[in-house]
């Protein structure tokens, strides 16, 4: 008999991994790696802000993510700095300053170990409806803009030919991947967040030959990946969250050195 605790996991998880799909999917191909971990460690900043506001942990990540996000663009836009610079700049501070603010709020102790790696078997009722919404959200807004996103990342010059907006399609993406991090960060933490988005679309990768078929084996390989290492977390008494993304990096292990046709 499995345990009702375990079977939540399961099914967050799993929403999570098919909302991860499209959005690790754009992130590979846009080489935007570095991107997806700087929105992740503004996470923590997020929950300092929340918990000092009194507010739910999500809205507050929701909030400092899309900052992030946009803070990111905006300065990568001018073109003062190198992109990978502004990023190492905005990943660090927003980790370093969301502990200390951490560590200074009254009466209040944050779960270190919790925010940084996650904790998916404590997952609630009331969160899994929260992703299972928010993931709605996501799903609905790249379909509808798909063609627009695949388009900016295959071809910007196409997209402006056919009068497309390259910000307007950046600005959907980001904030896209904002709110992924804010529905994701209570499953494997902030730290483990980007492993989450490119493990299992570069797993995909050598499998797929058009991109929905990529987003198809990627959410495919993540809902493995979840089940996988909540099955070994459970037999080994491993944690959740870092269990799955080994199952994930065990795929793409697989998958990379599997014999080319």
């Amino acid at each position: 008999m499995i345990d009702l605790f375990l079977l939540k996991a399961a099914l967050a998880g799993v929403i999570i991994a098919w909302v991860a799909a499209p959005l690790g999917c754009l992130v590979v191909w846009r080489r935007m790696a570095y991107f997806g971990d700087a929105t992740g460690h503004a996470a923590l900043l997020g929950v300092a802000l929340a918990l000092s506001l009194s507010m739910p942990p999500l809205i507050g990540v929701m909030v400092i993510a899309a900052g992030m996000a946009l803070a990111v663009t905006f300065f990568t836009r001018e073109g003062a700095f190198s992109t990978d610079t502004v990023l190492g700049v905005f990943a660090h501070s927003a980790l370093a300053i969301g502990l200390v603010a951490a560590a200074l709020l009254p009466n209040v102790r944050l779960n270190l170990i919790e925010t940084l790696l996650g904790d998916i078997l404590t997952v609630t009722n009331m969160e899994i409806w929260g992703i299972a919404l928010g993931g709605a959200v996501i799903l609905l807004v790249l379909a509808l803009s798909w063609r627009g996103l695949l388009n900016a990342t295959l071809s910007p010059e196409l997209m402006a030919a056919e009068g497309g907006s390259l910000q307007r399609d950046k600005l959907i993406f980001t904030l896209s991947l904002a709110l992924f991090v804010a529905l994701s960060m209570k499953l494997v933490g902030i730290l483990l967040i980007t492993a989450l988005l490119i493990l299992p679309a570069a797993a995909a990768a050598p499998l797929s030959r058009s991109p929905e078929r990529m987003v198809f084996f990627t959410a495919l390989i993540g809902s493995l990946s979840v089940l996988g290492g909540l099955w070994m977390s459970w037999e080994a008494d491993t944690p959740a969250g870092p269990s799955i993304i080994v199952v994930a990096a065990g795929i793409f292990a697989l998958t990379a050195l599997r014999p080319k046709p």
